[in-house]
């Protein structure tokens, strides 16, 4: 923790302190829906009315597929953003469920499903009551008995009521231009708390972010199936420019040579930031208490990418595990040149690790595919990286001849023979 939970008070930040990490609470709500359709209780292709009679925007197009909860999941339900009284981001008069109801007969939809990706908060608060709808339990009790709980984030509470707020940071505005911040009220969200009402800790995200690790690496259950979250994580709806994409509420930014897979918040008084690197099982977790803060990713002078590069890089390093490369005189019978009617592949050392590349394609760098032994680096070995339409995967097998050296290459289903 850096600086101060409360000015004032001169109480400094510990990596226990409360923070309102609002739109974090998407990730906790969309894995409540997925937790009832893994138990067959709803599918995400059905209609939102299905489970809420009451949702009756106007203007929706006759000839567009009805609103759909998965489409609300992805926000390309073009809904608006928000519901109820929708000034409340700046009077924090935050609508409760009764007049989110009683507005949403008069809202009008914005664009017709599926059409452009819109970032709704409505459509999270209307998935937390299927969720209380599909379980006949309240929201704030599904999440804490079905996520909280098991994952012990026990300072963690998706309502005001369910934390303790002895430990939650002031929440202060961005500093304005005398220099000063005004000091922010603990602000309830009532019927939005499906959206943006949860409360954490950046030890309790942690252990959040290494669930999701251990789920990702042991393929088992806890809390949901590994399947499931992968499903989640994986891109559904990709923007235009092709730069991020967005799954079952989680977001993916590409950040040079690292995916980010995770979800930001911004609530008054409050700007915070969870994500994670899957294929370096690392995670950078930013809570601020200042509305000029910046954590995200892709932030000028964004926290987070500053983590990831300064030190996430050290740790990923420190972490590594020595790889011991077979001798290259092992490699030495596989080296050379294999053909078939399609291509020519040349076998070949690349820093210790033997390598294949289509040296007929008019770009041969572009197919280089790394060969990782499977059998005591002898003979057989997979394809570890490469072209996802061809290789990537693939064992790669060698047919060895009387004079020591490889003769013959199985790719897949396609032989190779060895021409030099």
């Amino acid at each position: 923790g850096f600086g101060y939970a409360d000015i004032r008070a001169k109480r400094e930040t510990t990596p226990e302190t409360l923070y309102r990490i609002a739109s974090h609470s998407k990730m906790f709500t969309a894995i409540s829906i997925m937790q009832l359709r893994d138990g067959g209780q709803l599918r995400l292709d059905d209609p939102v009315d299905k489970y809420l009679p009451w949702f009756t925007l106007k203007g929706i197009d006759k000839q567009s597929p009805p609103v759909t909860l998965r489409q609300l999941m992805t926000h390309s339900s073009g809904i608006p953003r928000e519901g109820g009284n929708e000034t409340y981001w700046t009077n924090f008069k935050f609508p409760t469920t009764d007049e989110i109801i009683h507005h949403i007969s008069k809202q009008t939809i914005v664009f017709p499903t599926e059409v452009k990706w819109k970032y709704s908060n409505l459509a999270y608060a209307l998935l937390g009551e299927v969720v209380a709808a599909v379980s006949g339990n309240t929201f704030e009790d599904y999440v804490a008995d079905n996520i909280l709980k098991p994952l012990d984030m026990s300072h963690s509470g998706v309502t005001l009521s369910s934390i303790n707020k002895d430990n939650l940071a002031r929440g202060y505005s961005r500093r304005l231009p005398d220099g000063t911040r005004q000091e922010l009220p603990i602000i309830d969200a009532k019927g939005m708390d499906a959206a943006t009402g949860m409360t954490s800790s950046v030890a309790d995200m942690a252990r959040f972010v290494s669930w999701q690790f251990r789920l990702l690496n042991d393929n088992n259950t806890e809390v949901l199936k590994a399947s499931t979250l992968r499903e989640m994580q994986r891109i559904h709806w990709l923007d235009p420019k092709w730069k991020n994409g967005f799954g079952l509420t989680f977001i993916n930014f590409k950040q040079k040579e690292r995916v980010l897979i995770g979800h930001g918040g911004a609530y008054p008084g409050f700007l915070t930031s969870t994500f994670i690197s899957p294929e370096e099982k690392l995670a950078v977790i930013v809570f601020s208490n200042s509305l000029d803060a910046q954590p995200n990713p892709g932030d000028p002078l964004s926290v987070t990418d500053r983590a990831f590069e300064w030190v996430g890089d050290a740790i990923a390093k420190a972490k590594e595990e020595p790889n011991p490369k077979c001798s290259k005189a092992t490699y030495k019978n596989l080296t050379g040149t294999y053909r078939c009617i399609w291509s020519d592949w040349r076998i070949m050392e690349l820093d210790g690790e033997l390598v294949a590349l289509n040296i007929t394609h008019p770009q041969p760098k572009n197919t280089i595919s790394a060969l990782e032994p499977l059998d005591n680096c002898s003979t057989l070995f997979q394809v570890t990286e490469g072209d996802p339409f061809l290789t990537l995967g693939e064992t790669v097998s060698f047919t060895i001849g009387k004079d020591g050296k490889a003769r013959m290459m199985l790719v897949g289903s396609a032989e190779f023979l060895r021409v030099d």
